[in-house]
């Protein structure tokens, strides 16, 4: 009652869900004997067609629908519970039936669901594992348990969360689809059986997610060395190349650019998700709290000699793209200057080739010029003649002719400086 009383500003829009994504997701309560199936579906689509497919798995059992907005959903059909959670690449189905089997990891828990609806589910399984939680407390012999539980393969093992428990499994794919695991309940408490399932069953998921960035290093191997190749030569041409050379060079160079910049962009995710995924399965081994049991190979041992090969390549695949990008994007600006110089070379001789011609023009203008000074003198000279003709009597001494020949300096003079004015007030 005084916690409502109290007078607090407006909430932020995103407050109670962003408090409420750190208890999304929990790891339920696991109590032994009990059988598990899990299932990782990459590319399943939206979200609202896997809500679709809850819906129809779960109809007439009674149990309420998830809501739309839901990314994570439990419901419970007879003997069969069912978790489905949805993340930003994949969605996982897990699902439990408490009780022990006549004959290990012969009646999944999976098998209770109907078929039809398993074949409906969209995309690509990226991971199935059954699990089998057993009570236990005698160590067991490793060739009894590959040959009970993991039809004899070498097996992984060990003593987990402060030896309250241990931990096996293979790491293969079995006839039926799916891996195995299997877990001993020495004196764990429910939650911690069920955390610690979770994060057995998180490590062969987001191994498996890592991995996905494997297949992309390897195709892109060879497209790397082609394009080291194309990149060395172009610059080795370049230190001999000639300014008529130098676009196409540049040309060539860009066209590398353009292809390895594309390459770059459509695979930088899967590279950057590997890192984090790796992240993920390092931070689950490491909330095991292994403890080595004698003749097994534990979790992390096995991750570091076979996953950790797998992600070094990716990374060092991933960091030769981004050299060699940038390698590119290096010789580009260089031959990019040389090209510039080079025009701006061309420029400067197209300049001093205008300015030359302006020089002639000028040249030819000042000759056309002193033409049209004596073609306009010859002109004024004529009318003057002509008026002189017309206008001075025949008994005058002044002839016409001696009249024009007068006005011939007059006219050159007045015609020179109106020019020059002309000129004068054209630069001004």
């Amino acid at each position: 009652m005084i916690a409502s009383t109290l007078a607090l500003p407006p909430d932020h829009p995103q407050r109670r869900a962003l408090n409420d994504e750190v208890h999304a997701r929990p790891s339920d309560s696991l109590e032994a004997p009990v059988r598990l199936s899990y299932l990782v579906v990459l590319g399943s689509g939206s979200k609202a067609d896997d809500l679709e497919m809850l819906t129809k798995l779960i109809e007439g059992s009674g149990e309420p629908k998830p809501a739309a907005d839901a990314s994570h959903f439990s419901a419970t059909i007879g003997a069969l519970r069912i978790k489905w959670e949805k993340h930003t690449e994949f969605c996982r189905y897990t699902f439990y039936v408490q009780g022990a089997e006549k004959k290990p990891f012969s009646e999944p828990a999976i098998s209770l669901v109907p078929q039809d609806w398993l074949r409906q589910l969209k995309g690509q399984t990226i991971a199935a594992i059954h699990a089998n939680v057993v009570r236990g407390v005698k160590a067991p012999d490793p060739v009894k348990t590959s040959e009970t539980y993991f039809n004899g393969n070498p097996i992984i093992g060990s003593m987990i969360s402060g030896s309250t428990g241990r931990a096996y499994t293979d790491f293969r794919i079995h006839a039926d689809g799916f891996g195995r695991l299997l877990l001993c309940d020495h004196r764990m408490t429910s939650r911690q059986a069920g955390r610690l399932v979770q994060r057995l069953f998180e490590i062969d998921t987001y191994r498996m997610m890592a991995l996905l960035a494997l297949p992309v290093a390897r195709k892109l191997t060879p497209l790397l060395t082609t394009a080291e190749v194309e990149l060395s030569e172009i610059l080795n041409a370049m230190q001999t190349a000639g300014e008529t050379e130098e676009p196409l060079l540049l040309d060539r160079l860009t066209k590398l650019e353009a292809s390895v910049e594309r390459q770059y962009t459509d695979n930088h995710y899967r590279f950057s998700a590997a890192n984090a995924y790796y992240d993920l399965v390092q931070q689950r081994i490491e909330e095991l709290r292994e403890e080595r049991i004698e003749g097994f190979q534990t979790f992390r041992e096995f991750n570091d000699r076979r996953f950790l090969p797998a992600i070094a390549t990716c990374r060092s695949v991933s960091a030769r793209q981004s050299a060699l990008s940038e390698r590119i994007a290096r010789a580009t600006v260089l031959l990019s200057t040389r090209v510039s110089v080079s025009r701006e070379k061309q420029n400067q001789f197209i300049l001093k080739s205008m300015d030359h011609r302006s020089n002639l023009q000028l040249r030819l203008q000042q000759t056309v010029e002193g033409l049209s000074v004596a073609a306009i003198t010859y002109y004024i000279v004529g009318l003057v003649y002509y008026a002189a003709k017309g206008f001075v009597p025949k008994s005058s001494e002044l002839s016409p002719e001696f009249i024009a020949a007068s006005a011939i300096p007059v006219a050159l003079a007045v015609v020179g400086f109106g020019l020059r004015r002309i000129h004068k007030s054209l630069n001004e």
